[in-house]
């Protein structure tokens, strides 16, 4: 029996020996790993902001900036149909797309932190060149520089989050990094509704101000404590007691140690974790976190309306303020969904959250398709009831998004994968995320124009299928601790009769009340 002589369970099922609360200093730990989802929500929210003012345009786009005033209050699904425009968006989630299977080895390497750091700093400088750009070519390469910092970023900080948590409040703390990304896009928005009244350079200082997350995340990141569970799969034992001590509280941390050794001996064991992720025990992990939900997560359209928003609320007849201010609504809707989420996670579970606001969704897409199919499109200034309508309903979308796939679809796939394949999967994640986010943003737009209010419906039916993903294929994984997560495929209808377990872990056991799905 392992677990340093602790008795009433074996290997890996130790949870209920776990001790140790919430600390003063866990909590200055995860406030500030959690900075990194500033840096991503910032540019969310400054990109969509940027693409419409007027004096950016002009300098850059000159030919979208004449297409838009040419139609200055009419609708018109059009106006900001240019692939270079897009381009300018979506480069930086290529560029993060790639970067991230760098930030794979240093962060298993080297450490969560490392590649906290070194995120900090490629977002720092992809801000300033974007400020100085003169050119289109320096605005891409500025995008390249934040898209490293994005690839980086999001690898280590989720993983972050979920390491230094308690099981019984880890979905609450990893909630923070979708905290941050909304609070990121707010503060964005608002900073934009201000610069674009500065002529001719505001837009110089909305791109420019994203230095500043860089800057508090790199000095933050510079106190940061590793995580117990990187410093024992780096084989610093002495040093993950010592942090584990502090951040639990507690001297008594044996079994959640012993649990942390298990699964770094596992760890060890792989040479190769991208190849050992393909393995038939790890194909739930695959499926669901690798691919399903970061893949569906930008598929819900959401990433779409927030790069756009301004964009698409001037395309329904809104002026360029109007247009900024709605944003703020919008973005001020994603924070109050993501601090529902920390509030229900663990209470609610995964599972609720994700069905609630999947029908949420469904109808919200539903009535802005059905609305612009009535109302739009035909040169006509919307009414201020049928404008109403739209925003109100976005904002539902928005709020129910803030609540379920935003945050839980950086959370699940951190939870879900083993110590040996973490680093790795988490980069799968990032990178699939990233890459359907570029394609969603390069495509938006131009299906808009031609899709029109079908876009909406197309987004509806998506919506559909992951909710019934969802449904049949994930168990529900609150308050399980992070290395026992595995046990849940094992008795899950269907995964059950896929994961291949060895003879050891496959005996009759009962399953623990916190187990049940």
């Amino acid at each position: 029996m392992a677990g340093g002589g602790l008795g009433g369970g074996p290997d890996g099922k130790r949870a209920e020996f776990y001790e140790g609360g919430v600390t003063v200093y866990f909590i200055l730990a995860v406030i500030v790993g959690s900075l990194g989802g500033s840096l991503f929500g910032y540019d969310l929210g400054v990109s969509s902001g940027v693409t419409s003012m007027d004096d950016f345009l002009k300098q850059f786009f000159p030919k979208t900036y004449e297409r838009k005033h040419a139609h200055l209050h009419e609708t018109d699904y059009c106006k900001y149909d240019n692939q270079i425009l897009t381009l300018f968006t979506s480069s930086l989630y290529f560029a993060g797309l790639l970067s991230t299977f760098a930030a794979s080895p240093v962060t298993r390497k080297y450490g969560r932190r490392a590649s906290i750091l070194t995120g900090a700093v490629s977002f720092f400088l992809g801000g300033i060149v974007n400020a100085a750009a003169v050119n289109i070519l320096m605005l891409i390469i500025g995008r390249i520089f934040l898209g490293i910092g994005i690839g980086f970023g999001n690898q280590a900080v989720p993983l972050y989050l979920a390491e230094m948590s308690p099981p019984k409040i880890r979905g609450a703390v990893n909630q923070l990094f979708q905290l941050t990304t909304c609070l990121g896009i707010l503060v964005a928005d608002l900073i934009n509704y201000f610069t674009e009244k500065i002529h001719p350079w505001g837009w110089r200082l909305s791109l420019g101000l994203a230095a500043l997350p860089a800057t508090l995340m790199f000095v933050g990141g510079l106190f940061l404590p590793e995580t117990p569970n990187s410093l024992v799969e780096r084989g610093r034992l002495e040093e993950a007691r010592r942090i584990l001590e502090k951040v639990r509280g507690t001297k008594k941390v044996d079994a959640e140690l012993e649990d942390l050794k298990d699964a770094s001996n596992a760890s060890q064991a792989v040479k190769h974790p991208f190849r050992n992720i393909l393995k038939r025990k790890n194909r739930p992990q695959l499926i669901i976190g690798a691919f399903g939900i970061p893949a569906f997560q930008q598929l819900t359209g959401q990433n779409s309306i927030l790069f756009y928003a301004p964009v698409i609320f001037q395309s329904l007849g809104f002026g360029s303020g109007a247009a900024l201010y709605s944003s703020i609504i919008t973005g001020s809707m994603l924070v109050v969904g993501a601090i529902v989420s920390m509030l229900l996670v663990d209470r609610l579970g995964r599972r609720f959250l994700f069905m609630e606001a999947g029908i949420q969704m469904i109808i919200s897409n539903v009535i802005v398709g059905v609305t612009l199919a009535l109302e739009f499109g035909h040169g006509a200034v919307l009414s201020r009831g049928i404008s109403v309508l739209l925003v109100v309903s976005i904002c539902a979308f928005v709020a129910a998004f803030g609540w379920s796939w935003g945050p839980l679809g950086w959370l699940v796939p951190t939870e879900i994968f083993p110590l040996e394949t973490r680093s790795a999967g988490q980069s799968i994640v990032v990178c699939v995320n990233l890459f359907c986010t570029a394609l969603v943003a390069q495509c938006f737009l131009a299906a808009l124009c031609h899709l029109r209010f079908g876009v909406f419906i197309l987004f509806a039916c998506l919506i559909v299928i992951m909710t019934l993903f969802i449904y049949f294929l994930l168990p529900e994984t609150k308050q399980v601790p992070i290395e026992e997560i595995y046990l849940l495929w094992e008795q899950h209808w269907f995964w059950k009769k896929i994961v291949v377990v060895d003879d050891a872990s496959s005996k009759e056991t009962k399953q623990p009340p916190h187990l049940q799905l």
